[in-house]
């Protein structure tokens, strides 16, 4: 038997359950170790083989849909993104995400994450309604005008910036950045003429500028987002508009879809050859 297939890794789990426990405790779990094997891949080994009451949430393993977010040495991450080599030790802690209410072992509730990203309107308005729900053409965007905004829409709402920043810590009813860093996603974004409603969410208390720019929320990104840069652009436009040099938004520029259409190509036949 190799070396690598008898390692040992201790995981150190967080452990709660409301209906039980009056207060969190940690338990010890010993996992077998494999290259390449993620955090997510030694909770499911342990969900599976030693206590399938073990709660955490998981969908992809492909570090898309955000579910599997949790702190792991004290730092979050996206467990199915993240392998037990990168820590260089042979215990790993892994708790719930901190700055939201925690439901039960490493599951925390996004309730308020998602309220807030509502309330920033996180989607293109038109003024014209008429066009929106009967198009007569489509809405035309450049690669610069792309470019934009296109880093802030890689947004996957894990709540990991949000347990990273520090003033979501101390101030739970902070917007927090996630939501302020779609909100200036959306205002970037040439084909939208929302910008005023979403402007007038944000300014106010508990909002833009109770963000200090710690950076901690562009730092445990998973996606690369930088919402600490997406929100200094954003109090810029504030600013802006606050001494009257804003830019006055222009509508969407509207070009007729194409006339001509390209046959499609046909799909081979798909044959199975059988021996």
């Amino acid at each position: 038997m190799s070396q690598e297939s008898t390692k040992q890794v201790t995981f150190v789990v967080q452990r709660y359950n409301p209906e039980q426990d009056s207060h969190p405790g940690l338990q010890e779990f010993s996992v077998p170790f494999s290259h390449g094997m993620t955090v997510l891949d030694g909770l499911i080994y342990i969900k599976e083989n030693l206590d399938s009451t073990l709660a955490f949430r998981t969908s992809c393993r492909m570090g898309i849909c955000g579910a599997c977010g949790v702190l792991v040495n004290n730092y979050p991450h996206l467990a199915c993104h993240t392998q037990v080599e990168e820590f260089h030790a042979s215990t790993l802690t892994v708790k719930p995400l901190p700055n939201h209410p925690h439901i039960k072992d490493l599951v925390v509730d996004l309730t308020l994450m998602f309220q807030n990203h509502k309330a920033v309107k996180p989607y293109a308005i038109h003024r014209q309604a008429q066009e929106v729900e009967s198009p007569t053409a489509e809405y035309a965007q450049s690669p610069q005008e792309l470019k934009d905004f296109l880093q802030f829409a890689y947004c996957i709402k894990c709540g990991i910036c949000v347990a990273a920043c520090p003033t979501s810590a101390s101030d739970k009813l902070f917007l927090g950045p996630q939501a302020l860093g779609q909100c200036f996603r959306y205002c970037a974004d040439n084909r939208d003429e929302g910008q005023q409603q979403r402007l007038a969410a944000v300014d106010k208390d508990h909002g833009i500028w109770h963000c200090h720019l710690a950076g901690a929320c562009s730092e445990s990104c998973p996606k690369g987002v930088d919402p600490a840069f997406a929100i200094q652009l954003l109090k810029r436009r504030l600013a802006a508009e606050a001494i009257g040099l804003g830019k006055k938004q222009q509508p969407p520029k509207l070009v007729s879809p194409p006339k001509e259409t390209k046959p499609k190509v046909a799909v081979p036949p798909f044959n199975v050859q059988t021996k």
